[in-house]
């Protein structure tokens, strides 16, 4: 964890901790779904995974919320849309019996679900996950489909570990013991030593444009960052690459417009890049920013995820760096993986500025504890205080 208070730059190096691994002991999770077929196909991926158990497998709210009285879990796959009481109704009362539980939000790519999924995370759900939505996308998952299969583990065993490592929240309840630990393979259960964070100095130069990299917990630290930041000083465009399928972008777009009151839309293919804009990165089209003769234009690309993502920072990050060099202001927020990472390092090479939210404050400290860790950052502050860091680089340095 990064030592009090906030690096910046010109400060003593301080020790922080490299992400853990996994503890040995096994993820406890509790699928609620109403059809059966999508439980059953959930939980075989789930325990193909020695590192995942799979402690209940229910039909709607109500009896997901029975079965939390009386059962230790670490994490809930939670749908929306389910007889007797949904998932946004459902959410609110698992998070009352147990506030440390790891809720993700299961939901079809309809524009209503992404609405609900958006708010779900506002009432305290950590992320969500696309499920197929219909037979044949069963039929191809249940085959294996390596991209969702990826995803599903990814984030339910970071967030069960995580949950492992918080208080258990009801003293009244035994957790059942785990099996003999069983690591899967590629994966280390020894925790990593204290690493040092080093600190660069940030560009001499003014920006003249601020990006945006965040993937788990991102809806939630953007509007916490860009509800502070944004003022009549701060008028720069913003570009944002979040890790979201396509629907999500859009109405993530739409609630940052309406919290800053800013021009905010999902990017478009060939439109200028202007002062005041925020622009953000379509589901599945990766964002970049071009020289033209015309001016600095957007472009949207097709070509293979980077990162197991599209839209991915990284290609963002890339031409932003090319195109604005020193003056060119990079932010990496929570995250899982390492996506941005490369990016940043091209930023540093071309003399901008990169800062990262810290471990304490992020959901997963994946993105911008890769960042930090690289030695790539000037500044790493919590979410609540990087708004201001932000700010006085924005407004200092050469016009």
């Amino acid at each position: 964890m990064i030592a009090p208070p906030a690096m910046r730059a010109g400060q003593p190096v301080a020790a922080a901790r490299a992400p853990a691994a996994p503890a040995q002991q096994t993820v406890d999770v509790m699928i609620v779904d109403d059809s059966a077929v999508i439980r059953g196909l959930v939980a075989r991926i789930l325990e193909s995974e020695p590192a995942v158990r799979v402690v209940a497998s229910v039909a709607n709210g109500q009896i997901a919320i029975d079965r939390l009285r009386t059962t230790m879990i670490d994490a809930v796959i939670l749908d929306i849309e389910m007889p007797v009481m949904d998932g946004l109704t459902a959410l609110p009362q698992l998070l009352a019996i147990d506030p440390h539980l790891k809720v993700i939000i299961a939901s079809t790519l309809t524009t209503r679900n992404a609405e609900i999924s958006l708010k779900c995370l506002d009432a305290g759900a950590v992320d969500y996950i696309p499920k197929p939505s219909t037979v044949r996308d069963v039929g191809g998952l249940a085959g294996g489909s390596d991209a969702f299969r990826r995803e599903l583990l990814e984030k339910i065993i970071a967030h069960g570990t995580q949950r492992r490592r918080q208080p258990a929240g009801r003293s009244d309840m035994a957790r059942a013991p785990s099996p003999p630990a069983a690591t899967a393979p590629g994966r280390t259960t020894t925790a990593a030593p204290p690493r040092a964070i080093s600190l660069r100095p940030p560009s001499a130069m003014r920006p003249l444009a601020l990006a945006i990299g965040c993937s788990t917990g991102g809806p939630q630290a953007l509007k916490a960052l860009l509800g502070s930041l944004l003022s009549d000083q701060v008028t720069l465009p913003i570009l944002i690459t979040q890790h979201m399928p396509p629907k999500f972008t859009a109405i993530l777009a739409d609630h940052i417009r309406q919290q800053t009151g800013r021009d905010t839309a999902e990017a478009v293919d060939g439109e200028a890049l202007v002062t005041g804009r925020i622009y953000v990165a379509p589901g599945d089209r990766h964002l970049r920013v071009l020289n033209h003769e015309a001016g600095r234009v957007l472009r949207l690309g097709d070509d293979p995820p980077q990162n197991f993502c599209r839209p991915a920072v990284d290609p963002m990050f890339h031409s932003l760096a090319h195109v604005f060099g020193p003056r060119l202001l990079a932010v990496v927020l929570t995250g899982m993986g390492s996506d941005g990472l490369k990016g940043a390092q091209a930023i540093v090479n071309a003399g901008g500025t990169v800062v990262a939210q810290d471990e304490a404050s992020s959901v997963v400290w994946g993105m911008p504890g890769a960042v930090a860790m690289a030695g790539l950052c000037s500044a790493v502050e919590p979410i609540t205080r990087l708004a201001a860091a932000l700010r006085s680089l924005i407004t200092r340095g050469q016009p």
